[in-house]
């Protein structure tokens, strides 16, 4: 009888560390990864953006899977939805000109 509620202690052990683990470390990943995909569909021509490689620029034209941005006169690249990283706000963008 011993043994069984040994074991029994170790499976309740094992559920709270992964209820732990969830809350701490997989649900709020996956809030992020849902307001990202949230900020993506919402993007639309102007938006100022940054990529995950660092660029700034700003949204020409939309894509299915893609967008094609302004980075500097007469410069424009394509980059997929999902290398955006984040919107640029404009009032970032007035004071990096001051």
């Amino acid at each position: 009888m011993n043994h069984l509620n040994q074991s029994t202690l170790s499976i309740v052990y094992i559920v709270a560390l992964f209820v732990i683990l969830w809350f701490l470390m997989i649900r709020p990943q996956q809030q992020r990864q849902k307001k990202h995909q949230e900020m993506i569909r919402e993007l639309g021509v102007n938006d100022n953006i940054i990529t995950a490689g660092g660029i700034y620029g700003t949204i020409v034209k939309v894509k299915e899977d893609s967008f094609v941005i302004k980075v500097a006169d007469n410069v424009r690249i394509e980059v997929l939805r999902n290398a955006v990283s984040q919107r640029r706000d404009s009032d970032a963008e007035k004071n990096d000109k001051e």
